[in-house]
């Protein structure tokens, strides 16, 4: 009698474990793949791997009733991504992708794209994702289209120590001229940018600016063994812009602007 309600008990609990948590899934890499012993994910849940064949999904629990979107889901999401990119290929999944069991990963994700998954690995040996970063020094960039426009000159000279009520109809004008002035040069520069990219690689992805003084957004699927020579270029660039922009090279990272794998 005692052992059977022990394992009345224990078949309850087993239940309920399965139905409070779920397997969230960061990213596709080949079945080799084995995560740091103390890597962990969203939720600082230990990172897992659930292999199928020759590919496997980097996974972790996570409690279903809890909701996903903080900013540090988000930054777990991609350090576990990007963290892998360094040393194995990976297919990135979209934000947010949850599979109710480790069972699923392969019935529902793993053996419905196995060829699909194994040919985009194989593509994505030994490169990685980069992105090139420029963004306009703020006194330099407005100092240069006032200069390059009579109209935003005399626009100025007229709003200078008045107050702003009096001058709103000048501030606007002027605000139009350096926004449309911006842009013209974002496209400009980015177009410069792509073309000093060019001679390394042709897998560039122009991204839309997040800021108004960006000057270029560009993602670059790249060798991470080459990696020198695209520092070496963009430091080039860096130094013919000087102090009217500033550039950044992050990376290496998963490759979301080139391969997105199905959710």
């Amino acid at each position: 009698m005692t052992t059977t309600d022990d394992t009345d008990d224990t078949d309850d609990t087993d239940d309920t474990a399965t139905a409070s948590t779920a397997i969230y899934v960061y990213g596709i890499v080949p079945a080799d793949v084995h995560p740091e012993e103390d890597a962990t994910g969203i939720h600082d849940a230990p990172i897992e791997i659930v292999t199928h064949d020759d590919i496997a999904a980097l996974v972790s629990e996570i409690d279903p009733a809890q909701r996903l979107g903080a900013p540090t889901d988000l930054q777990a999401h991609a350090h576990i991504l990007d963290g892998t990119s360094h040393v194995a290929p990976v297919l990135p999944l979209r934000f947010g992708a949850v599979v109710s069991d480790r069972d699923a990963v392969i019935d529902e994700l793993l053996a419905d794209h196995e060829d699909e998954f194994a040919s985009a690995l194989r593509e994505l040996e030994g490169f990685a994702q980069y992105m090139v970063k420029g963004r306009y020094v703020q006194e330099t960039i407005l100092r240069e289209i006032v200069d390059e426009s009579p109209k935003a000159t005399s626009l100025l000279e007229s709003i200078r120590d008045q107050p702003e009520e009096l001058t709103r109809d000048a501030r606007m004008a002027l605000g139009e001229i350096i926004g449309n002035a911006l842009e013209a040069k974002r496209e400009a520069d980015t177009r410069t940018t792509v073309e000093m990219l060019s001679p390394l690689t042709d897998s560039v992805t122009v991204r839309d600016p997040t800021h108004d003084e960006d000057a270029a957004q560009i993602a670059v699927l790249f060798e991470v063994d080459r990696q020198g020579e695209l520092e070496q270029a963009v430091g080039e660039l860096a130094e013919r812009w000087d102090t009217r922009v500033t550039m950044r090279l992050l990376g290496p990272m998963a490759a979301y602007d080139f391969i997105v794998a199905p959710t």
